[in-house]
This record gives structure tokens, sequence and C-alpha cells, in this order.
């Protein structure tokens, strides 16, 4: 089969950061699924892991968790899907990746593709929708509903692929006003057509413009991007008993700042659940599902915005240099070999 891979951890500007790579079709076995890959996304944890994951010499490292593609073989434990069903899902970071012709994913982490979208527009949505859920219904426990729970929340990164589902769930699904962070006309725009009440610029201070906006501290605060420049802005703004989430890598993170207005900290990661196997592991699966209906009944829509072309080394080059530049807008999508 075909795929992209590397064998040296390298800029992306040199030659053999990625290759064009041939691999035997793997077989699924326990709870695996064996999907005929048709489309991929591209986002920033593939660029952290090729900068800083070095292969097994010898062997290639495939990168790649967003995919939507189609069930060609089940494993003798698996039961919730057969082949031929057509299914997205972001996979486990501890296994190979996405960017090949067949992929092995275990079933309790995938769900049924939204059948109003096409693969590459399907497959933009898994990662950042799992992390935007889990981020917002999970670990700061947000309720359903427009009516069930009041509050704000402020999203920092507002236009990148996180941002783009979180603003949306928050808007469509709760009660929060919704406070999204942009410092250009486009991503500004972006933001508030997917739903953010309002838009600050990140490139000034945040204290200043949340009051002009009569919004001097905000309930939950989600930072999704450069922590380590806004944490002293985000201790400021948050509201005593507030909520701040992160998603990113500080170099550190002191949380003795959020003792005095008794705030809890919360770090999300939605490779987690497959990384050790936890009990609830099964809740991937049926948040995937809940969204697909959603996307299908029109509540939530895909934030593909940026189709590179076919899933090849030099196509891929291209996505992780757009990423690594910082000026991505929503997800970066390939479709077909």
């Amino acid at each position: 089969m075909k795929a992209i891979g590397y064998k040296d951890s390298l800029p992306i500007e040199d030659p053999s950061a990625l290759l064009d790579i041939q691999l035997p079709v793997p077989r699924a076995e326990n709870r695996d699924l064996l999907v005929e890959i048709r489309a991929i996304s591209v986002n920033p944890v593939d660029v952290k892991v090729r900068m800083r994951a070095q292969p097994v010499k010898g062997e290639y490292k495939i990168l790649g968790w967003d995919a939507a593609g189609v069930v060609k073989e089940v494993g003798p434990e698996a039961a919730l899907f057969k082949p031929g069903d057509e299914v997205y899902y972001a996979g486990s970071i501890a296994r190979q990746g996405t960017n090949a012709e067949f992929h092995l994913v275990d079933e309790r982490i995938v769900g049924r593709k939204p059948k109003s979208l096409d693969f590459a527009r399907a497959a933009a949505l898994p990662l950042t929708t799992i992390t935007a859920w889990e981020l917002l219904f999970d670990r700061f426990g947000v309720l359903r509903g427009s009516k069930a729970q009041m509050g704000t929340l402020l999203v920092i990164g507002g236009a990148g692929g996180v941002g783009s589902i979180l603003i949306q769930l928050a808007r469509k699904l709760t009660g929060l006003t919704v406070i999204a962070t942009a410092s250009r006309p486009e991503t500004r725009a972006w933001c508030l057509e997917l739903g953010a009440h309002h838009v600050i610029d990140h490139g000034k201070p945040f204290p200043e413009q949340l009051c002009s906006i009569g919004i001097p501290t905000v309930n939950y605060i989600a930072s999704l991007t450069a922590t380590d420049t806004y944490y002293p802005a985000i201790i400021e703004v948050l509201a005593p008993q507030g909520k701040f989430g992160l998603i990113d890598d500080p170099r550190s993170l002191d949380a003795l700042p959020l003792k005095q207005k008794a705030a809890s900290l919360h770090w999300e990661f939605m490779f987690a659940r497959s990384l050790f196997n936890t009990p609830d592991i099964l809740a991937q699966h049926n948040l995937l599902n809940q969204v697909a209906e959603l996307v299908d009944l029109g509540v939530i829509r895909t934030t593909a915005d940026n189709e590179l072309g076919a899933i090849n080394a030099t196509n891929l080059k291209k996505a992780h240099a757009l990423i690594e530049s910082g000026r991505a807008r929503g997800k970066i999508v390939l479709a077909g070999f």
C-alpha cells in the first residue's frame, strides 16, 4: 500500500522530511477495523510529532490521525461496524498514523461518517471536535441546553481547528456567551461566522478589550495556542471560581496564581482515552456519532477550509509548512491517493 512516512526527524524543508513509501497492508485483529483511507486532515500534533519523534532505526514513522474512509475488514471481536461502512475518526497516538491507503483503528474510537459530507470535509472534524467537546463538556462540565447554564467562555485562538469547533459547540449547544480571539480581519470574520458573540484581538491586552464589551471577567477560558504568552492575562480576566483549560504545551505552568480565585485547571488531551484504554473509551465512538447527527441536521458545520489535493509527500509537506507558519484557518484536508 502507498504511505507517507519518515526515518529522521527533520525540518519540513528537507527533501527527506516526508517520503512516499510502500508498506504491506495490515490485518485487522481483536476490535480493530481495517479502514481504506479516502481523506485525511492535518493537525498541529502532526507537526509536533514529526519534529520530536525519532523512529526506531531503519523503520518509518507514519503520521496522521484524522481520517475518513470505508471499513474493509473487521477484527474477530469487532461488533460496531461491518465492511462497507463509511466512518470517520482520530486514531491513537500510540499507533501508526492515517497517512496510508489502509489503516488499523480500534472501533471504539470510530464514528459513522456524517451522511451529508464528502470524505474530505468529514476528515476535517474528528480530532478537533473530540478535543473541543471533551474540553467543554467533560473537563469544564458545561451543561447542554440554551437555558441550562449561563456564563461566558473566552476562546483564545478562535480561528484554529479546535477553536472553530469549540465556538460552534458553545454557541449552538449551550447558553454561554462566546468570546473568541483573532488578530486578522479574515480570522475575525471567520469566528463571527461560526457563531462568536464577540471577537477581541489576542495581539492587544485582554482586560481593556473585555471591559469595552461589558464583560470584565469570564467564567471559562480555553487557551488553544501560545499559553505561555497569554497566561498572565488569563489569570487577570478569569472570574473567581472560574475554569481554565488548555491544549498546547507551555514550557512550564505555575498553577499557584489560580489559588486566590479558587480557579480550576484542566488539561485536555483527546488521545488519553485510547492511549490508556480507559474504561470509558467508547465515549469517543458515541461522541462522534452525536456530532455526525448534528452535522446532518445542519447544527454543526465542517471546518475544512483548505484542500491541498491528493495524499502524498509533496502535499503533506505543504500542509505541515502552512501549520508551522501559524496562519492556517480552519482545517487542512487532503483526499485520495
